[in-house]
């Protein structure tokens, strides 16, 4: 009987002893109640102590969240509807605040996390045009609406990571509609090109044509600048030769001509026999 009793003692010391110790993990947040009532809630991982009935315990999971939300529908600022697919990268940064407005229940705070996401992304595409939410960089629309919600969720003991859009569609009125903006604006950036381009390529052919006109110019006059160097030397060669044989240069020069008129056996030449061209033909006596 007494070594029973005293067994009894120690499981009863033992009981007693667990339910006044319990653990928070690194991947948990933990509250502790004194009959209701929120006493701490700034545990780090590790073994803590309580009271048995008076204190209980809740903990809630502080890893990162996901919420992937479903596509919706937005204005932007000329009242065209764009199709919006993102999500939120979240976790529990005031777990008190977290129990206290969502009842620490994640479901609820990816409700109330949704809403005010919709409502920021709302505010922002209602300020930009299509051209502008497709040309802007998305790290500028993440940071944006970062900053836009980062103080509201707090108020939900919510801290948010990191809000991403996936992609960005245009209902098909509104595509078509985009689409032939988009091939107007290109098809008028094309003909500003095309224009630009005739104009150079006009420019350049008409300073080839000059270019051209200045060559040949300036071609045709050392042409005949050598052509009347030519001529000069030639002139003063012949007046050399003939004033050296005045004869015998009358002589080549006949038999010269001679060659040229008679090559050509079907010409007929009318001329005077007695001529003077002929005289290289009579006999000298």
């Amino acid at each position: 009987m007494t070594l029973n009793k005293i067994l009894i003692g120690v499981a009863a010391i033992l009981f007693v002893g667990l339910m006044c110790v319990f653990t928070v993990s690194e991947t948990e947040k933990a509250i502790k109640f004194k009959l209701g009532e929120i006493v701490r809630n700034d545990y780090e991982p590790g073994i803590h102590f309580k009271w048995p009935i008076i204190n209980n315990v809740k903990k809630f999971d502080s890893r990162i969240q996901t919420m992937d939300t479903s596509p919706e529908r937005f204005l932007t600022a000329e009242k065209k509807n764009v199709i919006v697919d993102s999500f939120v990268k979240w976790r529990i940064g005031d777990v008190k605040a977290f129990y206290t407005v969502v009842g620490g229940d994640i479901n609820q705070a990816n409700l109330r996390l949704d809403q005010i996401i919709k409502d920021a992304f709302r505010s922002e595409f209602g300020r930009r045009d299509i051209t502008q939410l497709v040309a802007t960089d998305r790290k500028a629309i993440r940071q944006i609406l970062i900053d836009r919600t980062t103080q509201i969720a707090a108020d939900l003991g919510l801290e948010i990571l990191d809000v991403q859009v996936k992609r960005i569609d245009l209902p098909p009125d509104v595509s078509s509609s985009v689409f032939r903006r988009m091939e107007a604006e290109r098809e008028r950036v094309a003909r500003e090109f095309r224009s630009q381009g005739s104009e150079a390529a006009e420019r350049i052919r008409s300073d080839a044509d000059r270019q051209r006109v200045v060559i040949l110019a300036e071609a045709f006059r050392e042409a005949e600048k050598l052509r009347g160097e030519g001529d000069a030397i030639s002139a003063d060669t012949y007046a050399k030769a003939f004033s050296r044989d005045a004869e015998f240069y009358s002589f080549y020069r006949s038999i010269n001509a001679y060659k040229e008129t008679f090559s050509d056996p079907d010409r007929l030449m009318v001329i005077d026999p007695e001529s003077e061209f002929f005289k290289y033909f009579k006999s000298q006596k």
